[in-house]
Parts: C-alpha cells; sequence; structure tokens
C-alpha cells in the first residue's frame, strides 16, 4: 500500500512537470492562473536548493534548472538569459560581470571574468573635448565610445564549458519563450523607461520600449521579437552567431555609427580570463572575493579589516557612532580606489599593500570617532610591498552617476555555489540597441577615467575599473554565505554593510539586507536610505559631513544563508526591487 501511494506521487510530480513544460496540450490542462508578482516571496528556505534574483521570473527559470537535476551553473547561466529578458535596463548579453562559483567536487572557488574591453580604436583622451576638457558624463554615456565589447555570453559559455551538465541550447529556451510571448512591466522597469525614455528614443530601442512614442506602463506587456530571435541563433549556433557573423558586423557598424571605433575583429578576438578571488579574514570567517579589474574585492576586505578594531556592535545599529565610523572608513577607502585599482594586465595594482595589517593600522590611526577627517588622501600601498605605480594620480571630474546593474545568487544540493554581478553599466547602459537584433549595449568604457594618466585611463584592449563584488563567506573550509549587490560604486559599501549587519551585529538575513545603507565615498558626495535616522543625521552634518534631506535606496543585495546544521538555504530578496527567492524542496522520487 506504501509503495502504490508513492508511485502516486511520483505521478502526480511527473504530471506537474508536464503541464508546466506544455508537453500535455493546452485544452487539457486546468485553467492557469496570470502571472502576478505578488505570488512570490522575498524570504524562502529550501533544502534542495536556493536562487535569489531581481525579478521573479528569473528566479522561477532558475529553481526550474534545479528542480530538474541542474546544478547551480546550469540555473545561473539560465538565469542571465532571463533577466536579459526582464530587467534589460540592468544586464544582458550586450554587458559583462563576474561570475564567482565554488565547486564543491573540488572544493575550488573560481572566478569567471567577462568584463568588457575597450576596442583597438580606444585612446586615452577619446573622453576629452577639443579643449582637453572632460566631456561631460551626460554626453560621455551615451556615445559609441562609451561600448565595451560584450564578454557575458563568452563567460556563460566558459562556466557551462567547465561546470555545467546542460547545454546552453536547452537553458536559453525559456528565455525564447519569456522574450517571444512577453510578461508583464513591474515598477521597476516601467520607472526605469519612464526616467530614460529619452536615451532610449535615438535608438532601436525606441521601438521596443517607447511603442508609438509613449513609455510602456506598469502592467502593460513587453515583447522582444528581435531579441528571441538572437537568442533563437545563439541557441543553434552557439556563441559563435554572437561573436562572429552578421550579429557581430552589425554590432561593430551600430557602435560606429554612434562615434565609437569597435571592428568585428575587436568582437571576435574577445575573450575572458578565469581568476583566483581575493582572501581575506573578518571574525573567523574566510572570505572569497572578486580580484581587480574589479576594485571590489580588495576594498570590501579593507573596509572589514579597517573596522575590526573598532567593534562596531558596542554601538546602536542607528546610532551616529556607527554611520561616523563608516563614513570615515568608506572615505579612506575610495581614496585609495581611485588612487590605485585598475586592470592588472597593465597596471601595477598593490594589492598586498593595501591589505598588509601595518597599512591597515596607519590608516586606522586616521579615523576618529569624534572628528570628521575633511581631507581624506590616498595612502603609500607600496611602502608595504615591493614594486611600484607606473601611473600616476589624476584628479577627476565629480559628474560621474552610479550604475546599476544586477546580482544573483544560487546553491544547489550537489553544494556548488554561484555569486554572480552582472550588468551594462547604467540603466539601459549607453541606450544603444542594435537594430534587428534586440540587443542593448553597455557604456561600460565610461568607467574609466575620463582625464588620462592615472591607473585606470582609457588603453585598447583594457578592462575598465569595477566595483562589482560577488562574495562568498567561508567557515570550516565550507560556503556559508552569499552575498552580492548592483549599484557602481556603492556595490562596495552594499556588500560591507549586509556582511556586517550580519556577522557584527548578529542580525537575521533578511533584516540584515534590509537595514538601512549610507554611502559616501568622499566629502562631496553623499547618500543615505529611508530609516536613517533625522538625528543621527544631524549629529553628523553637525561635525562636518553632508548628508541631505532626501533617502534613496542604495544597491539591491541577494545574498544565501547556508546552514550546515539542519542542512537548509535561506534565500533573501531586497526589497529595494521586486526580487524573489524561491526555495528546491524535492519528492524523494525526484532526487
Amino acid at each position: 500500500m506504501k509503495k502504490k501511494k508513492f508511485m502516486n506521487l511520483c505521478f502526480i510530480v511527473l504530471l506537474s512537470t508536464l503541464l508546466a513544460a506544455g508537453s500535455i496540450p493546452y485544452h487539457a490542462q486546468a485553467k492557469k492562473h496570470p502571472f502576478s508578482y505578488d505570488d512570490y516571496k522575498q524570504v524562502d528556505v529550501g533544502k534542495d536548493g536556493m536562487v535569489a534574483t531581481a525579478h521573479p521570473l528569473a528566479s522561477q527559470i532558475g529553481a526550474d534548472v534545479l528542480k530538474k537535476g541542474g546544478n547551480a551553473i546550469d540555473a545561473a547561466v539560465a538565469i542571465q538569459f532571463a533577466l536579459n529578458v526582464t530587467e534589460p535596463m540592468m544586464s544582458g548579453i550586450g554587458g559583462g560581470g563576474f561570475m564567482m562559483v565554488y565547486d564543491a567536487k573540488t572544493k575550488d572557488t573560481t572566478i569567471i571574468d567577462s568584463r568588457e574591453r575597450a576596442p583597438e580604436g580606444a585612446t586615452p583622451d577619446m573622453f576629452l573635448d577639443e579643449n582637453g576638457k572632460a566631456i561631460p558624463f551626460s554626453e560621455r554615456v551615451t556615445k559609441g565610445t562609451a561600448v565595451g565589447v560584450p564578454g557575458t555570453l563568452k563567460g556563460l559559455e566558459k562556466a557551462l564549458d567547465k561546470w555545467g551538465t546542460r547545454s546552453m541550447k536547452q537553458l536559453i529556451t525559456p528565455s525564447i519563450k519569456l522574450a517571444s510571448k512577453g510578461f508583464p512591466i513591474d515598477s521597476v522597469l516601467a520607472d526605469a523607461i519612464s526616467d530614460y525614455k529619452d536615451k532610449l528614443s535615438h535608438t532601436a530601442a525606441k521601438d521596443v520600449f517607447l511603442p508609438d512614442g509613449e513609455p510602456l506602463k506598469e502592467g502593460d506587456t513587453l515583447v522582444q521579437k528581435d531579441l528571441a530571435k538572437t537568442f533563437t541563433a545563439i541557441k543553434y549556433k552557439g556563441t559563435k552567431a554572437f561573436y562572429d557573423g552578421a550579429f557581430s558586423k552589425k554590432l561593430a557598424e551600430t557602435v560606429r555609427e554612434f562615434g565609437g571605433s569597435m571592428t568585428e575583429k575587436d568582437i571576435k578576438n574577445f575573450n575572458v580570463t578565469i581568476d583566483e578571488p581575493i582572501w581575506g579574514d573578518y571574525q573567523g570567517y574566510h572570505i572569497a572575493t572578486a580580484p581587480p579589474p574589479s576594485s571590489g574585492g580588495v576594498f570590501l576586505l579593507q573596509m572589514l579589516n579597517l573596522l575590526d578594531d573598532f567593534k562596531l556592535s558596542q554601538y546602536d545599529i542607528r546610532s551616529w557612532q556607527k554611520y561616523q565610523l563608516l563614513a570615515e572608513t568608506m572615505h579612506l577607502a575610495y581614496a585609495d580606489r581611485a588612487a590605485f585599482a585598475g586592470d592588472p594586465e597593465f597596471v601595477n595594482v598593490p594589492l598586498k599593500g593595501l591589505l598588509n595589517p601595518d597599512y591597515i593600522n596607519a590608516r586606522r590611526q586616521l579615523i576618529d570617532i569624534n572628528k570628521v577627517n575633511k581631507k581624506p588622501k590616498a595612502g603609500d600601498p607600496w611602502a608595504y610591498q615591493e614594486g611600484a605605480a607606473n601611473y600616476k594620480q589624476v584628479e577627476q571630474p565629480t559628474d560621474k552617476q552610479e550604475g546599476q546593474t544586477t546580482h544573483f545568487t544560487v546553491t544547489d544540493r550537489f553544494g556548488n555555489v554561484v555569486s554572480y554581478t552582472t550588468t551594462i553599466e547604467q540603466l539601459f547602459g549607453s541606450g544603444i540597441m542594435v537594430p534587428g537584433y534586440g540587443v542593448v549595449l553597455n557604456n561600460e568604457l565610461t568607467d574609466f577615467d575620463a582625464v588620462p594618466g592615472g591607473a585606470n585611463e582609457v588603453q585598447p584592449n583594457k578592462r575598465p575599473l569595477s566595483s562589482m563584488t560577488p562574495t562568498i563567506l567561508f567557515k570550516n573550509n565550507e560556503p556559508v554565505l552569499t552575498v552580492g549587490s548592483p549599484g557602481g560604486a556603492t556595490i562596495i559599501s552594499s556588500v560591507l554593510q549586509t556582511i556586517l549587519n550580519k556577522v557584527e551585529y548578529g542580525m537575521d538575513l533578511k533584516a540584515a539586507v534590509e537595514e538601512p545603507r549610507i554611502y559616501t565615498n568622499s566629502m562631496t558626495s553623499y547618500r543615505y536610505e529611508k530609516g536613517v535616522p533625522e538625528e543621527a543625521r544631524a549629529k553628523l552634518n553637525e561635525m562636518g559631513h553632508k548628508f541631505g534631506s532626501s533617502p534613496i535606496d542604495i544597491g539591491n543585495v541577494q545574498s544565501i544563508l547556508i546552514d550546515r546544521e539542519n542542512g537548509t538555504f535561506t534565500g533573501v530578496a531586497d526589497s529595494s526591487r521586486n526580487g524573489a527567492a524561491i526555495g528546491v524542496n524535492l519528492k524523494k522520487c525526484e532526487k
């Protein structure tokens, strides 16, 4: 009798799978409920896997891969394609990113760096006007010179080659359907289209996002037939359909039409790198995070070490004292970032010096809980390691807007972990869409310095400085927490504060993600989220800081807590977008 009951259960599971896959004719199915963002949760628990992304449809596609036996890397590839459709303003195959993978079999942690590169025709002075002055960021961002050679698709291919158990053909198929049939736009995408309609109106993107000249609104159905066509070509021809063929020719032509220099050769020659993470320790955790050309990892670790001796949790989590220590720490770290960070294939980055305990101790002496350092400057990390800088420190204009980006994370029942930050930089990147192909192109090259001479100056084939900070925390050599966020340079501070909230303050993971954050990279740039007390801001401003009166969302953290004792994954999506965490709990017959 028990055996029969078990078989019936398996039949029900199989029937559900067939219905979801469309293997049973539509007229034979029960009436389907329409998709609703309200049907998804931002916190979930699973025993056989977890997905946390900034869009529920992407989370669902990733969770479905896990349910059907795929691993975390397979799911991550499917999720990136889905996010290209559902968050076209944040990431996609027209961009790049950093995918961190923990391989449970080998116990290795690896970074696939698909950061975009400057084309061969790029020059150090290409963001200067005829008078040698920096072109305003608002103008630089929409030009063809802003577009780097995209790397995301090559990164996905490399991940599948190295760890995948499913084909790209299988993993891209759900997103082809999603792009061709459409989905209801959420508030985040609707606001982005409305806010950036001028940028979109000058390119092929207007036909997708501004039909009849009017921005699509929340609840409208977004259909992307051209993107579906491009995905279909990739499904059957692989990455060659993107990097070597009609698409690459049109991509290069489009970039040049907008004033860039990209060629088909630049696109064909692009490749990713496979890198080791940089590691650090904090309060009993071993932390793996992104190496250069991302500045995220090194300055996350530097700030954690700067703060460690202050015993931050002796102060209330919303006290002025906590915010003062955070602000002063950020000022020092971001000063170092501006001076010493760049692509290690081109410049010497003093990683050892920046993380040297003696250097960090010397920098810590500049932090006073009762006093603002009104002229925070870069230190001299080269005094703490061999070598020397092969660049100067060059002052840059301060009009750059912080990018957006997206972050997601996946764990599976086999023990693999993915923490992946992926981007086209600004909302809708450059705003340039490849006509007939539906691919929105990045503006990643504006992450280079506008004024040449520094570590991050433009050079051909060079990768621009990034702040992406995909991170995994380990305890007893096992991964226990993933953290990451979008948000341009604010990414580092968002990841920092989430880790502090969880580890230093011992908060529940959802609370750690939701706790209001601050960001300041200098005495002229301040942001804070709703919930930072007015009295704390007043005290900080009285001391010399310059926090304004209008809060703004900072980042969008996605995180997974891996509980080794009870064998569960807790996923959390940040409420600043309509994301979802979906846990996987398989029946015995599905394992």
